[in-house]
């Protein structure tokens, strides 16, 4: 069927919800994006020029149907819209929110090169959003198998997985050390760009499709690996990445020198009211903060200290600002809601006074090629200066930190530690210990929450080959599988 007006995407502007103005929305910590009514999604999705070879579609880590859920908008089909979004994500409410689309099915979008790509996130997140308002609910129609999977870890490769477990007949029973499910969807992410209440909803949904949460409750020290082992089918390992990477410079270790994982957990504690664990919540209030890395995770430091009332943020990258790590998206809102940065600078240790961080020294840094003319950050020697600080917190990402009973069950890592899984036959994602899969970060390394729902929904195929239950291909799984390896 042709578009009603195909060239309604001149005739009409990407317009974005409405985004509330940096000097409001940093009084608080709600969502800064606002919602699509059924008009102003329709109008949006209409700009869509069905381009014949959707490279939105290719360059979403799922391969979402998008042209064909921006049509059934278009044409106001909502429950058919979600029906499709969730055959090839298992989460798009949230993909809506916090994927960086500028980088991914928006920045491949035909229109944006001039006109304007279509919304497609705001699009995404407005049908599951208004779907689950109005009512409607995933379908499991499969009948029970008789089989279960036990799930480590409850964040969007879990999550992930027990989707498509559960539409397969296999009961998917998931662990997870946390009192809420979501892993850093929950605890990491801020509010501000994914509330609380969003994943409060989706365990609502996957429990009322029958999937089982068993929360509190850490593998190895409250339940042994040997245990699920024996009281299921097969395991799933999606525990992510929590180990921070750090800079190996001196003062690291000060106790005013923070891990950005330990501020952003202690910061969503505090805002939704929950228990505090360890040494809780880090309140920056009226100090100069100094936020080391630049990708999406240090952009969530930035703009919750902000929140807290910090008397000035500053962001420094050791490299240029062409180069940033994270979404430009999130660049524009730090920028807007006053965060400082500093590009071209590497920490050479933070400097010390009274057994506090008192600034960070840094060198200026310049960008050379070596010999074989691969691009390399060189420090610029006599450039050295000091930002003062009364906090500093280190944004380098995260890196896999192994069990120590991986080993006694065989599961082969890599030598940075990332699981080995197949990532071919004959069963996606398994291990080296064959009734053991795992996916998302623990096997790719730190990356999108996306890529993490694609392997969890990858592994469920090869767990539900594996059980001998038939070879299942999931929409978009015939797009050629990369995983890191």
């Amino acid at each position: 069927m042709a578009r009603k007006d195909p060239l309604h995407f001149l005739n009409v502007p990407r317009r974005m919800p409405r985004i509330t103005p940096a000097e409001l929305r940093i009084q608080e910590f709600k969502e800064i994006t606002g919602h699509y009514d059924k008009d102003q999604a329709g109008e949006q999705a209409a700009r869509c020029i069905d381009c014949g070879n959707p490279y939105c579609e290719w360059e979403c880590p799922v391969h979402n149907y998008i042209p064909h859920w921006l049509r059934l908008i278009e044409d106001g089909r909502l429950f058919e819209a979600a029906e499709l979004s969730h055959k090839t994500n298992s989460l798009p409410e949230m993909c809506g929110r916090i994927c960086p689309q500028d980088r991914l099915c928006e920045g491949a979008c035909t229109l944006n090169d001039g006109y304007g790509a279509v919304t497609i996130g705001s699009i995404e997140k407005y049908i599951t959003d208004e779907a689950f308002k109005q009512g409607w609910r995933p379908s499991v129609e499969a009948q029970p198998t008789g089989k279960r999977v036990a799930i480590i870890g409850a964040g969007p490769a879990g999550l992930a997985c027990a989707d498509v477990l559960i539409r397969h007949g296999v009961q998917p029973v998931v662990y997870d050390r946390y009192s809420e499910i979501g892993g850093l969807l929950t605890f990491g992410i801020p509010p501000f760009k994914l509330e609380k209440d969003v994943v409060r909803t989706r365990r609502e949904v996957m429990e009322g499709m029958g999937v089982q949460f068993i929360l509190e409750t850490e593998i190895g020290r409250d339940v042994a690996l040997e245990k699920l082992i024996e009281d299921h089918d097969a395991v799933f390992m999606g525990m992510g990445t929590y180990d921070a990477v750090t800079g190996g410079f001196p003062g690291e270790a000060l106790p005013n020198v923070h891990p950005a994982l330990d501020y952003l957990i202690g910061n969503v504690r505090n805002v939704e009211g929950w228990a505090q664990q360890g040494d809780g919540f880090i309140d920056l209030k009226g100090k100069r903060v100094v936020v080391l890395g630049a990708g999406d995770t240090a952009m969530d430091c930035n703009r919750t200290a902000i929140r807290h009332g910090a008397a000035s943020v500053t962001c420094v990258h050791r490299r240029g600002e062409g180069q940033l790590r994270g979404s430009r998206k999130e660049y524009k809102n730090a920028r807007e809601e006053g965060v400082q940065f500093l590009f071209n600078r590497q920490p050479v240790t933070i400097e010390e006074a009274d057994g506090q961080a008192t600034g960070v020294r840094f060198m200026r840094t310049r960008l050379t090629a070596d010999e074989q003319g691969r691009n390399r950050i060189e420090a610029v020697e006599g450039s050295e200066e000091v930002i003062e600080a009364d906090a500093v917190v280190v944004a380098f990402g995260f890196r896999p930190d192994p069990a120590d009973w991986f080993r006694d069950h065989r599961i082969t890592l890599h030598e940075d530690g990332r699981v080995l899984a197949a990532e071919h036959g004959p069963y996606l994602m398994q291990t080296s210990n064959p009734k053991v899969f795992a996916g998302g970060d623990m096997v790719r390394g730190a990356d999108l929450v996306v890529t993490a729902v694609y392997e969890g929904r990858q592994a469920a195929t090869g767990i539900i080959d594996y059980l001998g239950l038939g070879a299942v291909e999931l929409p978009g799984q015939q797009v050629h599988y990369r995983a890191a390896g």
